[in-house]
């Protein structure tokens, strides 16, 4: 029996999903017996669509189609949450599992603070991730870094450093160090990413620290939550799923991956910030960035953040319409309403149809404002920073205080003032 805290190597018996998943198929084989068992009545993840390029988000109800969904997609750059909020009623009155990463994972309680998905009805296993590829990079990078026809990689995985793709006569393995120095590998938020181990999920699972007998047979499993205690325990006790202590080793083998990869994430911060700058020359480069905005409303529309049902950048008194260059209110506005909760997800700049680099700019904003007050979006359901503001007694506070300098009244610590 496993508790809250446990960390495990498991695998699954099902012979079917062993034969197609990775790491002895644990993650496939619970959602199976949760679905199986009426745990929950719906399983939403990413299965693959016409090649590894096209990961397809899917809602699954017959645990027959869970073998579907086996393996990873690593140039798949979906985020589930909003999608379970805009077109599963944000699980009001349907239990669903779904697996998730690490910005899945905090977008889901930003979005459980705004009251959008009710996670009593959620059970989350997260994956390690140690990032994405954009479709349309990956195929330009297989074709000429590798020498290969990207329609004939039949898989892809990042592992031990290198970026390897399987295709019909052999595999090649290239460091995302050399990769990402030419522009290509991991999308950029990814490398500023440092949620690598999703440990607000029920169950956090991958391969980092299985090892001995049991390496690419088994998954490493930590088990977050009671809900996840509980789901690993009756699997194994109706005889669905293996589960062994991890190996000390094998513990503190993980743990300097992930040491490794935050170390990472830290180096491609301080170059990406870096070069933003800072003060007037970081606000020339935004300026200049966002002057291509043709105001589409995709970064709006796909951030797990935004869901205002009457947006302020709508407001004609705020934004003027039909004008371009688009005013800089326009991106004002989701800078303020935004950045204090920014999950670093990178869909505001995926889906940019003008490249404008938006995940950066929110990005960089987060981390200044994490710096600042100590708020860390997406790691619990603690509030974030505009919740803890009553707009009309902080509005009675400054008339009060005779001056209408912010920073002064809210700001400044009350010692100091």
């Amino acid at each position: 029996m496993v508790a809250k805290g446990d960390m495990v190597y498991a695998w699954t018996n099902d012979a079917g999903i062993a034969d197609k998943a990775e790491c002895g198929g644990a993650v496939t084989g619970l959602w199976k017996f949760a679905l199986e068992n009426k745990i929950v009545d719906a399983v939403f993840t990413v299965k693959k669509g016409v090649d590894l390029y096209d990961a397809v988000p899917t809602l699954i109800t017959d645990p027959a189609d869970l073998e579907k969904t086996a393996g990873s997609l690593h140039c798949g750059t979906l985020l589930l949450p909003k999608l379970i909020k805009k077109y599963l009623d944000g699980a009001k009155d349907k239990k669903i599992g779904v697996t998730v990463k690490g910005c899945d994972a905090m977008a889901m309680y930003e979005l459980a603070k705004r009251k959008q998905i009710n996670m009593d009805n959620i059970l989350m296993i997260g994956v390690n991730c140690g990032g994405s590829v954009n479709p349309g990079v990956a195929r330009e990078m297989i074709e000429k870094k590798y020498g290969v026809d990207p329609n004939d990689v039949h898989k892809e995985e990042i592992d031990k450093g290198q970026f390897i793709i399987e295709y019909e006569g052999g595999h090649k393995g290239i460091t995302v160090d050399e990769l990402e120095e030419e522009g290509y590998g991991r999308r950029t938020n990814c490398r500023r990413c440092k949620a690598k181990v999703p440990r607000q999920a029920d169950l956090a699972a991958g391969n980092w620290g299985v090892i001995g007998d049991k390496a690419g047979k088994a998954t490493f499993v930590e088990v977050c939550s009671e809900k996840g205690a509980e789901l690993l325990n009756a699997a194994q006790k109706a005889g669905v799923m293996n589960v062994q202590a991890a190996e000390p080793k094998g513990i503190a083998i993980r743990g300097k991956i992930e040491g490794a990869m935050l170390k990472l994430g830290d180096k491609w911060r301080a170059k990406d910030f870096g070069n933003l700058g800072t003060g007037k020359e970081r606000l020339d480069k935004i300026l200049k960035e966002t002057s291509r905005c043709i105001k589409c409303y995709q970064c709006i529309d796909q951030c797990p953040i935004c869901y205002c049902v009457e947006c302020s950048t709508k407001k004609p008194e705020l934004v003027a319409p039909g004008v371009l260059p688009v005013p800089f209110m326009f991106h004002l506005i989701r800078f303020a309403h935004i950045a204090d909760s920014c999950v670093n997800c990178g869909q505001c700049e995926e889906i940019c149809p003008m490249e404008i680099p938006n995940s950066l700019f929110m990005h960089a904003q987060q981390v200044e404002l994490e710096d600042l007050f100590g708020y860390k979006p997406g790691a619990d359901m603690s509030l974030p920073l505009l919740a803890l503001v009553d707009e009309k007694s902080e509005r009675a506070r400054l008339g009060k205080t005779g001056s209408d300098q912010i920073y002064l009244n809210v700001f400044t610590p009350a010692d100091k003032a």
